[in-house]
């Protein structure tokens, strides 16, 4: 049963259905606000058909992660509500996005030595490999996580895997099945989530009555966004996810993501600056926040305002140096960097990684160019409805990519993506 009663539930349990088997729902459940975006899926294209929004209660979440299960579940009942009237048409598979500095997303590489390098590579032989690469980076993702929770007997769950690169006797290749040879090295990217903050999702999703197809790392989701549906693509960049209260870092190189880093400073830090130097509350801080290319305003605002966004700025921008040097794997950084999320709507955000000396101790070629996501920059996904979307839909539309991939997955293609999707599902 919803927690939820009452005439809302009695008017949404009537609502028509048109081939639910065609749709999918995208919750992005973020700190300030959640969003809902409905598809329906045709080749090749993912139509945006309903699309709804509701502001989280200030308790719900905190640094990304789910704090109160009911909160949080009626502000995605809210959300949902409207993507429904407007889509006009309930979808029941829903993939979630999750977010905080306790996701572990990483690239481990394994090297795996065959017994018998004259027989072809079986699609069970490549499902134990994935296997032992996914055991590797747990055991990783456990260690940190219980190293800074000082819990050691912490559980995490692996949420997402993405092949980075296969080589076979030195070869790569896309797809490994059928190959001959003595050496596989598979480069793997997997984030992995206390079972906790996974738990508190698939209570959400319980209450509204929905089925988790799967819940997917947001900068993760963000980067299938921008790579669409070439699996040859050859795209590189920084992706920042700047949300309500994490700032959320890929990287992806020749379409391959590299890893996830998360580090809890977002949009509110700011307004919890703006109320600590200009003396307000926070709700009037937020307003006030979101009125800084006014040229209106008062002079003496504008200096206290400017004040407690460039303090701010600073640790949010030894932050963003701080995550990028933990990629380790990484020798040679993409020269563009993408932003999406509610925080990059604060000018000051992408006018401080566009002019200032962030980037020089970090292995840049040349300064990065900057530069906002828009959704229709996003191949593959089209929006239907006459709600005009905006770069902090970039994310909600990444986790539908997600959850076409694991569904996807379900079926009989043997390729690596949809064999590690598979694996996922089960």
């Amino acid at each position: 049963m919803s927690i939820f009663s009452g005439k809302k539930a009695s008017e949404k349990s009537k609502k028509p259905v048109k081939n639910p088997d065609d749709y999918l729902l995208a919750l992005d459940i973020g700190t300030e606000y959640v969003k809902a975006l409905i598809v329906k899926k045709s080749k090749n294209q993912l139509k945006i058909v309903g699309v709804g929004k509701a502001r989280e209660a200030a308790t719900n979440m905190f640094n990304g992660a789910i704090a109160d299960i009911q909160g949080v579940a009626k502000t995605c009942e809210e959300a949902l509500v409207k993507a429904e009237e407007m889509a006009g048409v309930r979808s029941r598979d829903v993939v979630v996005g999750i977010a905080g500095e306790l996701i572990k997303g990483n690239t481990v590489s394994i090297k795996y030595r065959r017994t018998d390098s004259s027989k072809p590579i079986t699609d069970d032989e490549m499902h134990k490999i994935i296997k032992k690469v996914q055991a590797k980076s747990g055991e990783k993702a456990r260690a940190e996580v219980a190293l800074e929770t000082n819990n050691p007997d912490v559980e995490v769950r692996l949420i997402n895997s993405a092949l980075v690169s296969l080589r076979i006797d030195g070869h790569k290749v896309a797809n490994p099945i059928g190959f001959k040879g003595s050496e596989v090295i598979v480069q793997l990217y997997t984030a992995f989530a206390p079972l906790v903050h996974i738990s508190a999702i698939e209570r959400v999703c319980d209450e509204l009555q929905l089925d988790l197809v799967t819940v997917a790392v947001e900068p993760y989701a963000v980067c299938r966004a921008c790579l669409g549906d070439d699996l040859d693509s050859n795209f590189s960049g920084i992706v920042m996810d700047i949300g309500g209260g994490t700032t959320d870092i890929a990287i992806v190189d020749d379409g391959g993501v590299e890893g996830t880093k998360m580090f809890s400073i977002g949009g509110r830090s700011f307004t919890h600056q703006i109320a600590e130097r200009c003396g307000l509350e926070f709700e009037d801080a937020e307003k006030l926040k979101l009125l800084a290319d006014n040229p209106d305003m008062k002079p003496a605002v504008r200096k206290k305002l400017e004040e407690a966004i460039s303090r701010n700025l600073e640790a949010w921008e030894a932050g963003v140096q701080i995550a990028i040097e933990e990629f380790e794997h990484v020798e040679s950084l993409p020269n563009q960097v993408l932003l999406c999320g509610g925080g990059a709507s604060l000018s000051e955000i992408p006018e401080t990684l566009a002019t200032s000396d962030w980037y020089k101790e970090l292995p840049f070629s040349r300064r990065p160019v900057i530069s906002l996501i828009e959704p229709d920059d996003i191949p593959g996904i089209v929006n239907e409805t006459d709600r005009e979307l905006d770069h902090t839909f970039v994310t909600a539309m990444g986790l539908l990519r997600v959850g076409v991939d694991t569904l996807i997955g379900t079926g009989n293609n043997n390729s690596v993506r949809n064999l590690v999707a598979r694996i996922l599902k089960n």
